[in-house]
């Protein structure tokens, strides 16, 4: 039997539905308040189970019978105040799947994250072999989602049957304006700036194909880029515009701008209490180029990539 960690989430979610559309019975991993997504609601081959991956004692019974499992569940945070549970989901969770994975003698993939990578040199694409500099005081998402993937790499050394991916920013339309969706929200509305950065994006049924593929392949100790292709956010924002029929953002937003925007909107969120909109650390990712190469998990799976300014228009339409 298959086991999936954070079913009720973007990816998660898509993963049960592909796997249940294969007539296969999974076992998913919900908190006790979840709500179950839409699209996963009445399917009747998922066994929802109520465990938390920070408590071990609730966990040894969802693995009994698993053979494969699917570590999707994470905590996503770019402030800087979520530092201590982004460690203790990102981290600490992971190790005791990791634990219990090879306790039950199970199959394990990971779902990492591009942040969890390498920063680019000049010119050069970010690949799998390129492992990230610690850098304390790097943000603390990326810092740990790299520390997660570290134990992953711990258990392979201990005998773990595993494989990691990195996705890229996954996109698709059941986001809504949630997640990667604010992203559309932001444009949607008119916002009249767009930054000198690059990064790069995947369809959300891409990568949940591309994992169940790696899961089924005959590999082991390998970790792969899941990503459709780079592109720059000025490029995005307007392919966004279009597809909303509005203004496309034609201003860019200096360093110098977006270093005045955070602090003033974290001095803001002090008295107002809502999580401000710019942080200083989605501050500096708006305007780092990075891109990624994503040949070797082509060449493991033979997947095509839905091409990023199609899933583009198919977000746009959807949500409009």
């Amino acid at each position: 039997m298959i086991l999936v960690t954070g079913g009720t989430g973007f990816l998660g979610a898509e993963l049960l539905k592909q796997l249940t559309d294969k007539g296969l019975a999974v076992r998913a991993l919900k908190r006790e308040k979840s709500n179950i997504p839409p699209l996963v609601q009445d399917n009747t081959l998922i066994e929802w189970f109520d465990a938390d991956i920070n408590e071990p004692a609730t966990l040894e019974e969802a693995f009994e019978g698993i053979a494969q499992v699917y570590h999707c569940a994470a905590f996503v945070s770019l402030s800087s105040k979520h530092k201590k549970q982004l460690f203790h989901v990102n981290i600490d969770g992971t190790s005791n799947l990791v634990n219990l994975c090879i306790e039950n003698n199970c199959r394990l993939l990971h779902v990492s994250s591009v942040a969890a990578l390498g920063l680019a040199k000049k010119g050069k694409q970010i690949a799998e072999k390129d492992f990230w500099e610690y850098d304390a005081k790097a943000h603390a998402y990326g810092l740990s989602k790299y520390e997660g993937e570290m134990e992953v790499w711990r258990g392979i050394n201990e005998g773990l049957n595993a494989v990691i991916v990195n996705p890229s920013v996954i996109i698709g339309k059941n986001a809504g304006f949630e997640g990667s969706g604010a992203i559309f929200k932001l444009v949607k509305n008119g916002f009249p700036f767009y930054t000198n950065g690059a990064s790069g994006f995947v369809a959300v049924e891409d990568v949940a194909k591309s994992m169940i593929l790696l899961m089924d392949a005959e590999v082991s100790g390998e970790r792969y880029i899941i990503s459709a292709g780079n592109i720059h956010y000025k490029d995005l924002f307007t392919a966004i515009a279009n597809g909303f029929g509005v203004k496309a953002p034609a201003k860019e937003a200096k360093p110098w701008m977006l270093g005045i925007a955070w602090r003033a909107l974290r001095f803001a969120a002090l008295f107002s209490r809502q999580e401000p909109s710019i942080t200083k650390d989605t501050a500096t990712s708006s305007i780092t180029l990075s891109y990624y190469k994503n040949n070797k998990v082509i060449e493991q799976t033979g997947i095509t990539f839905k091409p990023v300014r199609e899933c583009i228009t198919e977000i746009t339409q959807y949500l409009k």
